[in-house]
């Protein structure tokens, strides 16, 4: 594993080793334990956040599974926002859902950050990840990209009773909810895509690309990564004209 003693040790064992290629292994190292990378220039540090494959929750997946895992986010979101460091959050999405309570905390403390947050759909932002895309202060996703919209599902063992079916019933509530508040979607078209019979091979949902997400009003605009970084930095400029650098200096919601 690369560490700090790793980097000072080969610093002074090669005098000719350049101050870039030990910031580009740190950002190797970073990337790999964390699924992020900073991104530093004259006037803005970007945190970029990648939220891949399935979420997982409190169960651990398969190995041959690509997994985000929760309790490695949620940490690494509470350090972003205190940083002096860190004045931006760019989160970038290619997940296929997973643990509904896990994506959900996450994507409660995007939505709660102080600091300017921009998401970006890339592949697919599909279950779960729909909260997630639409938690950040304004969203992106390109046309080539879907989104799979579907009730709640549940594995394992269902006890036929009425209060399991409430249960399921308050926790899409919960999910309708978020994603309304965060989005320009209206609830009653996002449940319509919910319960649709004919989108979905056994299955009701729907699946919109690019262009539909974004008629629906349920992510802001379309565009890729250039586009992000801009609004991206576009936020930063007037955060830092309106509050200062400061951690102290919060965003008033």
């Amino acid at each position: 594993m690369y560490t700090e003693e790793n980097t000072m040790d080969t610093a002074g064992a090669n005098n000719d080793t350049p101050d870039n290629d030990v910031r580009e292994e740190d950002n190797l190292s970073y990337l790999m334990k964390t699924g992020g990378v900073i991104s530093r220039s004259d006037e803005e540090t970007i945190h970029c956040l990648t939220i891949i494959g399935q979420i997982e929750g409190h169960y651990i997946l398969g190995d041959g599974q690509k997994a985000t895992k929760y309790e490695h986010i949620i940490p690494l979101l509470v350090s972003i926002e205190e940083s002096n460091e860190i004045d931006g959050l760019l989160l970038v999405l290619n997940t296929m859902g997973g643990d509904v309570e896990a994506g959900l905390a996450i994507a409660e403390m995007v939505a709660s950050m102080s600091k300017p947050t921009v998401s970006l759909v890339l592949g697919g932002g599909h279950s779960i990840g729909v909260p997630l895309a639409v938690s950040a202060d304004v969203s992106f996703i390109v046309p080539s990209a879907t989104m799979t919209i579907h009730p709640v599902r549940m594995s394992g063992t269902v006890i036929g009773v009425p209060q399991t079916y409430y249960y399921f019933e308050r926790m899409q509530n919960r999910i309708i909810r978020f994603i309304t508040d965060h989005s320009s979607v209206s609830e009653g078209t996002f449940r319509d895509m919910l319960l649709r019979t004919d989108e979905i091979a056994t299955d009701t949902g729907t699946i919109i690309d690019g262009y539909q997400a974004v008629e629906c009003g349920l992510i802001d605009r379309t565009g890729g990564l250039f586009d992000a970084l801009s609004e991206l930095r576009s936020q930063i400029r007037n955060y830092k004209s309106q509050y200062g650098t400061g951690a102290e200096e919060k965003k008033k919601t």
